[in-house]
């Protein structure tokens, strides 16, 4: 508590994170104005109104009076970072993140709420200015309780969205949901019957009775995919008169040509073997649990895209890898063992019979050459093949558009270990009992068991992940959620009738959501209850959620700068999963 107090302190100024206009109380300029009476005649006028010029980063800004430095900034195109802020509310300048520095004043100043003046200097952006605001949300994160992501997605090797798959499953949408599945992965009919499953193994679920049958799930909208007779078909760009040359048809090879087909590049795709699926056909797999039907039929499917594949064509032998990288943009190498090859083929240069490669963008040593799968490490799991085709797919758009690989920032935050009354609550939450299993050995979901047993997934994501200005600071500033420990909250959730949830844990105190119920006329609407680090935004007179926004959710939840409160997207709800 005394770390929060001292880096609120250095933010502030005085300590205090709601002290609107702190900068004017410490310009002794504006003090000898107010004195004086002379501050209105330094400024320029316009239309018989009062119009402030300031420089703000070199650029001079002419802005009306009674104008905020954000609102300078903002109109000379200059981007600060806001957490609290929201256009037509009023300023609470509670989380430091748009801080500024003004010439002349000792401490940084929120721009949000401080006054744009005459002959004011501004800079928006140095290295101190940026440690401020990483320290401002660092500070926000140490008291934020949510998972930005499902641990079953967080533990996926593919990344894939797997509690919007299990939404969608539960609500009878297996159209939507596997559209949702192949974003990630090209082939879930396959690893829905060989993956190893790690997503269950970190499934909060199990923690009660049974984790949720994901990868059952998974196999059960691709077989109903498969069997519908209009199998989905993603959306092609328009070619764009490139090509990319794949070594290997295994699962990594075959991930790679898929995305990259989607995205108009012609892909031919070179295997010695007669047929392609590499591993997941020739490999030592029990075909009662993978019957070779099953690859036939989704590999067949995947070659529907502008995929031509090459069969028994062992490099260095029946074509020459130099061969190969003349004719095509770019080449991969995705074969699951380079040492089948003769590696003075590949002019590669390689360590402990594997290629190197550099790791977030698998170039190898040879321009417009890459590799992924197994031809740089051990990749025993096709989900992880698969995962590496992707990723190598979208560095060879990269390189094929002549834009440098710029990773993408992320942040996840992590909740960590629940106590049993967190898990409680969640199970609380949830829509259904214990595990369904199939019928009988190697067999999938009827379409009733595969309903409920999508119904049981806790619901551990957020419900405004891909929306929340936390999450997407924290990635911009490089935050780190462990660098200042409180005290930890308890996980709850209130739910009101539109329906939407709040949950306390994520709430950052900013206001929007009062002054938005505020604005609407809402009673009682919301509150601050409490004082100092146990304030806390709620319903005052013992109210419900319900009665406190009653025709104002919806603008809450667009309001909300965090998951705090966001749309109840559970089975049952009527609102569509997200």
């Amino acid at each position: 508590m005394c770390a929060l107090r001292c880096v609120q302190k250095r933010l502030s100024g005085r300590g205090n994170t709601r002290s609107v206009g702190l900068w004017q109380l410490q310009n002794p300029r504006i003090e000898e104005h107010k004195k004086t009476g002379i501050r209105n005649c330094e400024l320029k006028t316009k239309n018989s109104r009062l119009v402030p010029i300031l420089t703000i980063d070199n650029q001079t800004v002419e802005v009306p009076e009674g104008a905020t430095l954000l609102q300078a900034a903002q109109a000379a195109g200059i981007y600060i970072p806001t957490m609290c802020h929201r256009k037509g509310f009023a300023p609470s300048t509670s989380c430091m993140v748009c801080v500024v520095q003004v010439e002349g004043v000792k401490s940084l100043v929120p721009a949000c709420g401080a006054m744009a003046t005459d002959h004011m200097r501004v800079t928006t952006d140095n290295d101190e200015i940026r440690t401020a605001r990483q320290a401002a949300i660092e500070l926000l994160l140490s008291d934020h309780l949510g998972d930005c992501v499902g641990p079953c997605r967080m533990a996926c090797p593919a990344g894939m969205n797997i509690p919007l798959m299990l939404r969608l499953i539960a609500a009878g949408d297996d159209r939507a949901a596997i559209e949702v599945v192949q974003r990630d992965i090209p082939l879930p009919a396959i690893l829905g019957r060989i993956c190893p499953a790690p997503c269950e193994k970190v499934c909060r679920r199990g923690k009660i009775d049974q984790p949720v049958a994901i990868c059952l799930l998974k196999r059960f909208v691709a077989d109903r995919d498969l069997d519908s007779g209009e199998p989905f078909m993603p959306i092609v760009r328009s070619n764009r008169s490139k090509t990319v040359a794949i070594v290997g048809a295994g699962p990594c090879g075959l991930s790679a040509a898929y995305y990259l087909a989607c995205e108009g590049i012609g892909c031919v795709v070179y295997d010695e073997h007669a047929h392609p699926g590499g591993a997941v056909r020739y490999g030592p797999i029990d075909r009662d649990v993978l019957p070779f039907e099953i690859v036939d039929r989704e590999i067949r499917l995947l070659l529907r895209h502008p995929i031509t594949f090459c069969s028994q064509q062992r490099i260095g032998k029946d074509v020459g890898f130099d061969q190969i990288c003349r004719q095509h943009d770019a080449v991969l190498v995705a074969t699951g063992d380079p040492a089948l090859y003769d590696k003075n083929e590949f002019s590669l240069d390689t360590k402990n019979d594997k290629i190197s490669v550099v790791r977030n963008t698998f170039a190898t040593s040879r321009k417009g050459v890459f590799a992924a799968g197994g031809a740089i490490g051990s990749r025993r799991w096709a989900v992880r093949a698969v995962a590496d085709g992707k990723e190598a797919a979208r560095s060879i758009m990269m390189y094929l558009e002549g834009k440098p690989f710029v990773a993408e920032k992320s942040f996840y935050s992590r909740m960590g270990t629940l106590c049993q009354e967190e898990y409680q609550t969640l199970l609380a939450a949830a829509d259904a009992g214990p595990r369904h299993e199939p019928g009988a050995p190697h067999a999938g979901f009827a379409d009733t068991a595969a309903r409920d047993e999508a119904r049981r997934c806790l619901h551990c994501d957020c419900g405004k992940a891909d929306h929340c200005r936390l999450r997407d600071l924290a990635a911009q500033l490089g935050a780190r959620q462990s660098q200042w420990q409180g005290r930890r909250k308890t996980m709850r959730f209130d739910f009101a009738e539109e329906p939407i949830v709040y949950e306390p844990g994520k709430c950052i105190q900013c206001g929007l959501c009062i002054q938005t119920a505020r604005q609407a006329g809402q009673r009682p609407g919301l509150a601050f209850v409490g004082r100092g680090f146990a304030m806390a935004v709620g319903v005052p007179f013992e109210k419900t959620l319900a009665e406190a926004i009653a025709g104002a959710g919806a603008e809450c939840v667009a309001n909300c700068p965090t998951g705090a409160l966001a749309f109840d997207d559970r089975p049952g709800t009527g609102n569509p999963p997200q």
